[in-house]
């Protein structure tokens, strides 16, 4: 397992926390170079390709980059677009974005747990 593997798992502890680690980090990064960098961190022999890590990795990467409307190329795109400025979406966007992206997070979790 690569080093920043290590880093994130003796931080985290455990899979949920990592995953929405990264997933958070998908608000400032780009998400596909940023799944690109998890499945190389993280080997097959570590999680095979059922395991609900990747399922999870997949939605926090996916909609972490909405809590920040810079964390997408498509986001980038629509503020260039429609002209929409940065801290408009933070102050009206951001909390609503958070909120969808921790509550589905729970409901995994519940899932997974029930």
């Amino acid at each position: 397992m690569p080093d920043a593997a290590i880093v994130l798992d003796r931080t985290f502890g455990n899979i949920f926390a990592v995953t929405t680690a990264i997933g958070l980090l998908s608000a400032i990064v780009d998400n596909v170079p940023l799944v690109a960098a998890a499945q190389a961190m993280y080997p097959m022999t570590t999680y095979p390709p059922d395991h609900l890590f990747w399922e999870l990795l997949a939605y926090c990467a996916g909609t972490g980059g909405s809590i920040l409307i810079i964390g997408s190329a498509a986001g980038v795109s629509v503020m260039g677009i429609l002209g929409i400025e940065f801290g408009w979406y933070v102050r009206r966007m951001a909390l609503p974005a958070a909120l969808g992206y921790f509550g589905g997070i729970l409901m995994f979790w519940l899932m997974w747990h029930a």
